[in-house]
């Protein structure tokens, strides 16, 4: 057995370390309902083809999810195009549809929307620190935006299933970057639960399971089975006790 003396002193070395791994890591970069608003970035018709990275239908849906958002939530709102009379196109109509009223800045010239004087007057309007992205291409108009607004002080949460490009390694590269600017990466329905935060708040339960049932089924058919097995469900042999 080694001598105290020996022990002590890696206890002494080993020290540091221990002291090193307990320090508080990063904050918690959280979503505040009141603090926050949504940009839509020229998911076009047009551009909308060019999409590889998800399945055309994933995609869509993921598309007007995200613009939903600031519906469900009271959310202010933003909406721009890129050269919307040419190949570009229009807004989907679901996402026009929804905002008939809101700041839509129709650009024919600038790529990073940020260039754009009206917009970048649109966004500082709603007098919020928190924006949530998405745009097509996720390297050139969500990344080029996501920068632009980190440089300007707001806090950004990209919705990485709402930005669409032409392949999974562009995307991989404009995260990484969005990543290293400090950009918060996150999918539909983690911004909606750190909105919502509490099922029993409001929204809450009532309001956003509905929501969920229409833009992602997925968890949607999971409050439906719930209510099938509460209103229409018996135990099948050998299920009681499980």
């Amino acid at each position: 057995m080694a001598p105290f003396s020996q022990i002590f002193a890696a206890a002494l070395a080993a020290l540091p370390l221990c002291l090193a791994q307990m320090q508080p890591g990063p904050p918690f970069v959280r979503l505040n309902k009141n603090d926050a608003m949504v940009i839509v970035a020229d998911l076009q018709e047009g551009l909308y083809q060019v999409v590889r990275d998800f399945d055309t239908i994933t995609y869509r849906n993921n598309m007007i999810a995200h613009s939903a958002i600031a519906s469900l939530f009271s959310l202010p709102i933003v909406l721009t195009t890129s050269a919307e009379t040419g190949p570009n196109g229009l807004l989907p109509k679901e996402i026009s549809a929804l905002y008939p009223s809101a700041p839509l800045i129709r650009r024919n010239g600038e790529v990073d929307a940020w260039d754009n004087a009206d917009f970048r007057a649109a966004v500082r309007a709603q007098n919020k620190s928190q924006i949530i992205l998405a745009g097509i291409t996720t390297d050139v108009c969500t990344e080029f935006l996501a920068l632009s607004l980190r440089a300007e002080g707001y806090t950004v949460f990209a919705n990485t299933e709402a930005s669409g490009t032409f392949t999974d390694k562009l995307a991989r590269d404009a995260n990484d970057r969005m990543v290293a600017a400090g950009v918060v990466l996150q999918g539909v329905f983690a911004i909606v639960m750190d909105l919502m935060r509490d099922w029993r708040g409001t929204p809450g339960s009532a309001q956003v399971l509905p929501w969920l049932d229409t833009y992602l089924p997925a968890y949607g058919y999971v409050a439906r089975a719930h209510e099938a097995a509460v209103t229409n469900g018996t135990l099948a042999p050998g299920e009681a006790g499980l």
